[in-house]
């Protein structure tokens, strides 16, 4: 069989700093914003003329994180708690022959300035880094079919989690309004999804996590179905 080099268009500059806390899927976190950076031959206006008229777009993305792990026929969805194997192509498991995904983002709007080229996204589910193989517009009227089925995962994933800050938290979050004004909802919305390995949430008792959103670093603790923000940090 052939073979075909692929040449990325770009790269995305996300707010998630580590696989650990992406959602599963895009747009189940609005305030995840993120700029997508055309690079090299592609930063230039004329490769997004028009593209402006579409609210969603299309990115077809390479796994670049566990590309080099290679892939498996079999994964366990963390929507069956990992208990049970589904065949890879009925998944959107990273770990996938030729490691490519795709996601339907919401386009903000496109910027050019001091000669560079950027499209501001938001619902975004990347890792920040993902390199971008291709861009297309979306199209309700082909690329929404409401009378689709989806298996085991038919649903919008839901937990009966709750969150709440501490004082500190609380007050990081106010100083951060300037630059980053959706932080408290982000990191709300983030942990709602419950982004702990699914072999841990059948654990009882207090478990203590950290992880990294933009430039900080975020530790909480959860005990039965309440995560508690204890501090956030800059890195």
């Amino acid at each position: 069989m052939q073979t075909y080099q692929i040449t990325p268009v770009g790269i995305i500059h996300s707010p998630y700093k580590q696989k650990f806390a992406i959602p599963r899927q895009p747009r189940l976190i609005p305030e995840a914003k993120a700029q997508l950076e055309l690079t090299g031959e592609f930063n230039r206006e004329e490769f997004v003329r028009g593209l402006a008229d579409f609210s969603h777009i299309w990115l077809i993305f390479r796994f670049h994180e566990t590309a080099e792990k290679g892939w498996s026929p079999l994964v366990r969805p963390p929507r069956l708690g990992g208990n049970e194997k589904k065949g890879v192509f009925a998944t959107r498991a990273t770990f996938r022959p030729n490691a490519i995904g795709m996601s339907a983002v919401k386009l903000e709007e496109i910027c050019y300035k001091n000669g560079k080229l950027w499209l501001e996204l938001s619902g975004i589910d990347l890792l920040d880094g993902t390199p971008i193989i291709d861009i297309k517009p979306y199209l309700p009227y082909s690329d929404s079919l409401p009378n689709a089925t989806a298996g085991f995962a038919d649903t919008r994933p839901e937990t009966e989690l709750e969150v709440c800050f501490s004082e500190q938290a609380v007050e990081f979050c106010l100083k951060q309004q300037q630059n980053h004004p959706d932080l408290y909802q982000f990191i709300t919305k983030v942990l709602k999804q419950d982004p702990r390995p699914a072999y841990k949430k059948s654990k009882g008792g207090i478990q203590n996590y950290g992880m990294c959103l933009y430039d900080f670093n975020i530790k909480w603790k959860i005990e039965n179905n309440l995560n508690t923000v204890l501090e956030i940090s800059h890195q």
